[in-house]
């Protein structure tokens, strides 16, 4: 047979050869995807416990994650967090009604808000009603 001549045949080699190619790209397209989600979901905060609105106490700690951020702030003021995302901040209750927001922001410009309600009562007040 001249080199000019090809034939097509199937054999088990060559079946195995582009089974191997068709499971690497499919793997690899699948890995990227998997590794997308991060970029498509944007910032995320998550609080932990479940902190009631009214308080007795003039100091409440909001501790949490957050994932997919490169700026995190409670009211206004920068926080930060540990190389897990975990945070804990102090916040200060004014008397009476209080609201807490978080505010986070990944690095393509997308923003998520979370805000928690506070009422501070003091010990004599609630007594008193």
């Amino acid at each position: 047979m001249s080199p000019l001549q090809t034939t097509s045949r199937l054999t088990f080699r060559n079946i195995l050869f582009y089974s191997g190619i068709f499971l690497g790209t499919l793997l690899f397209v699948t890995y990227i995807a998997f590794q997308a989600r991060f970029i498509l979901q944007g910032p995320q905060i998550t609080l932990n416990g479940d902190l009631s609105a009214p308080q007795t106490v003039r100091t409440v700690y909001l501790e949490g994650t957050a994932h997919n951020i490169v700026r995190m702030s409670l009211n206004g003021r920068q926080i930060y967090t540990d190389t897990s995302g975990n945070f804990k901040e102090a916040l200060v209750l004014e008397n009476g009604y209080t609201i807490a927001t978080l505010h986070a922001e990944d690095r393509y410009g997308r923003t998520t808000n979370l805000k928690r309600e506070f009422v501070y009562i003091h010990e004599d007040e609630k007594t008193i009603n």
